[in-house]
């Protein structure tokens, strides 16, 4: 397992917001003292040519020069371009790694898939997972599937990715709640509904199911926009998943034949350091 991390992405916060430096520094130790084994990248910033393939040229100056407070979850952090170039440049290397054969996760903040291609909404600045696939056409890769387990919608990836015929891309999130979309699936995109407090089987087996759809639309490369606010005891939703759901989740992605890569998005619980460690061991077999 191949972790791409920059150790600057705790960096930037807001009293009181949720998706805080916690989520990173209480994940690193966990993770470095239990597989000592697994590798540790820096991972680079995103250029702006690749940037520009799933942005338009006014939203990456408006990132890189904000004119106020994007909304009243997305704040105009100090250097949040920066930040936000090394997230969207782990998620391009954790797709490049998983052409190569290498299972790869990016630990970074901040998380990418509410990002429209003109819009920085909902925690998001850049569409991590959207310009790794696109970066991932350029780079051998004929067919590229995104699978979303997060709670929340993934409206950043889908406005930017649906209609483009090599990619596939599933959202299986509580409805309604945040960002209000998703609720029909039309083109190339899959979504999923899923109302408050599902039974825990069913939200599974949607999940499940979510998957073996992409699987069977052949592509060369799976990524993974890897939420864990589906989490029983998260703060943010009202869903039913546990611990072990998410090592299920891991357990699939070792068995299917297709290479795979992870970015983290969601997951505000104070157990998301052991999510994201079940579901990277089991993943990593």
């Amino acid at each position: 397992m191949i972790l791409f991390h920059d150790p600057h992405c705790i960096e930037y916060s807001t009293p009181g917001h949720p998706e805080r430096p916690a989520r990173i520094t209480g994940t690193v130790p966990i993770l470095n003292a239990r597989h000592p084994n697994w590798e540790w990248r820096e991972p680079r910033a995103a250029s702006a040519d690749e940037l520009l393939r799933a942005h338009s040229s006014e939203h990456i100056e408006r990132i890189k020069n904000p004119p106020g407070d994007f909304d009243l979850d997305t704040p105009a952090y100090s250097k949040i371009d920066s930040y936000a170039r090394k997230s969207a440049g782990a998620a391009l290397e954790t797709a490049r790694a998983a052409l190569k054969g290498h299972r790869g996760f990016s630990l970074m903040r901040p998380p990418g898939h509410h990002s429209r291609r003109n819009q920085a909404m909902g925690f998001c600045y850049f569409s991590n997972i959207a310009i790794a696939a696109l970066d991932a056409l350029e780079n051998g890769a004929n067919r590229v599937a995104i699978w979303d387990f997060d709670a929340h919608h993934g409206n950043g990836t889908e406005d930017i990715i649906a209609h483009n015929d090599r990619i596939r891309f599933a959202s299986i999130h509580q409805f309604p709640a945040y960002p209000g979309t998703g609720a029909k699936s039309f083109a190339n995109i899959d979504n999923y509904p899923v109302a408050p407090l599902t039974p825990r089987q069913e939200h599974v087996r949607i999940c499940k199911h979510a998957l073996d759809q992409l699987v069977d639309s052949k592509p060369d490369l799976i990524l993974v926009s890897a939420g864990f606010d589906a989490y029983a005891r998260d703060p943010l939703v009202q869903m039913t998943l546990e611990r072990e759901d998410f090592a299920t989740f891991g357990e699939w992605l070792r068995n299917i034949q297709i290479p795979a890569g992870a970015i983290l998005e969601g997951g505000y619980s104070d157990d998301l350091p052991e999510l994201i460690d079940v579901f990277l061991t089991s993943w990593a077999g």
